[in-house]
């Protein structure tokens, strides 16, 4: 029988602050004996968890069974900036945007996935960290404003609606005249990533529909697809009549699209609440998220708790790990960031610094699909995990139980992420093009 051995297992450092400053969850449950399932389900982030909740509505009397290598919330799925973004929103370009026809695709793709979560929201009632307030791409300067003007004209072509504020409506919103200006996109909502996610696992456990186990600190070190497929752990094993992968950038751990995938961290830190008083010499809104009008910008959200979180910086780690150093090291750049946004909050000090992985392919497409028999993935999700993995969770369930749609067919119809150059040339190249695309971010960064 052929198997897939595991050369890492994720191992990320401490958590997130969207995570720490939820309340501490129970212990973990952990795989340490040999159980069945009808579903195996390897990753528990925002794909994992959104395929087993789109089976749950499809099946009935069944067991499902996710396996995860940390604490639900604690890796990729905690570490990012929470935005569930409907619209264009491609890393690897200059402004955001890519083929007309691409994007409004993608548009429905994105918008059929918030739909699915905000009905997550609704049943599982997590209203108090969802918010559907829309994003500012901000700008900071003269070529930011030309940015967002492309990006605007590209919208119009969409027929999507965007409103421009002044640099004195966005130092309404904001409390700081940092910014030159900004476009409101209404479609994209803020969630608290750790808390949604820790809320969606809560929910499926009491299922009425399905006994769903949900593993963590359960790291999967081998897997044996075909007839009757096994996953297996240090400590015990799952036996099963369907595995779906959806491990993101940790695909290649197991030997799929080794020399296809990129590894990148990207970094953020979340301050203390201000005070009252800080608050007040802020002012602008109670909360707001901002998205840069360069993609290699600085990303700043303020919570309604009044904490301000900021992140920016790529860095290529092909060996999917970062470290206390690097988080330490970029921290001062975040630091340089806010205080740059937020002069009169020089008292404030971060209570939180992290790092997050993120996946993408040369060609921004995602992996999907049935790789062998009964062992489907997708994988991939080019830095908006949010959104297409809430979308990749839903569609890679639908084809693992047979009830195919018209959006299956449209991820069924991607692109096979390009083959990467070989070392020395991909680092070289990588870490070139950060460098870069990070310079001409200039005030944005």
């Amino acid at each position: 029988m052929k198997e897939y051995v595991a050369s890492q297992t994720p191992s990320d450092l401490a958590g997130s602050g969207w995570y720490e400053i939820l309340q501490a969850p129970e212990s973990a449950q952990v795989l340490d004996n040999d159980i069945s399932a009808d579903w195996i389900i390897v990753g528990g982030g925002f794909t994992g968890l959104s395929a087993a909740r789109q089976l749950d509505q499809l099946v009935a009397g069944t067991k499902i069974a996710v396996v995860d290598a940390q604490r639900i919330g604690w890796g990729a799925a905690g570490r990012n900036s929470g935005f569930m973004i409907d619209l264009p929103h491609d890393l690897q370009s200059a402004d955001y945007g890519a083929d007309a026809q691409k994007d409004i695709t993608q548009i429905k793709l994105n918008r059929a996935a918030i739909a699915f979560a905000a009905q997550t929201v609704k049943e599982y009632q997590l209203q108090k960290w969802w918010d559907p307030a829309g994003k500012i791409n901000g700008a900071t300067d003269g070529a930011g404003m030309a940015a967002l003007e492309s990006y605007a004209s590209h919208l119009s072509n969409l027929n999507e609606a965007h409103s421009f504020l002044s640099a004195e409506a966005m130092q309404q919103v904001t409390g700081t005249d940092y910014y030159a200006g900004g476009l409101h996109t209404p479609g994209c909502v803020q969630i608290q990533p750790a808390a949604y996610i820790r809320g969606l696992a809560a929910g499926l456990r009491n299922s009425k529909r399905n006994e769903i186990q949900i593993y963590e600190n359960s790291p999967v070190i081998k897997i044996q697809p075909g007839t009757g497929p096994v996953i297996e752990t240090a400590d015990g094993r799952i036996q099963g009549g369907k595995i779906i992968l959806t491990v993101n950038g940790h695909l290649a751990s197991f030997g799929f699209y080794q020399k296809q995938l990129m590894h990148l961290f990207t970094f953020a830190s979340m301050t203390r609440p201000l005070s009252a008083t800080e608050q007040k010499k802020l002012g602008g809104q109670p909360c707001w998220g901002i998205t840069p009008a360069h993609p290699m910008g600085t990303t700043v959200r303020k919570t309604a708790e009044g904490r301000i979180v900021v992140r920016n910086t790529f860095t290529f780690n092909p060996n999917m790990k970062t470290t206390d150093m690097q988080v330490h090291k970029l921290g001062v750049r975040h630091d340089k960031s806010f205080y740059n946004r937020f002069p009169m909050l020089s008292g404030v000090k971060m209570d939180y610094r992290w790092g997050g992985h993120l996946c993408l392919s040369r060609n921004s497409v995602p992996v999907f699909g049935e790789l062998e028999k009964n062992l489907f993935v997708s994988c991939c999700q080019n830095g908006l995990g949010v959104a297409h993995g809430t979308l990749g969770g839903m569609l890679i369930a639908r084809l693992a139980a047979e009830r195919p749609c018209d959006m299956v067919n449209i991820m069924l119809e991607s692109e096979e992420p390009s083959r990467l150059p070989p070392d020395p040339f991909l680092t070289i190249g990588a870490k070139a093009r950060l460098w870069w695309s990070q310079s001409r971010a200039g005030k944005d960064l």
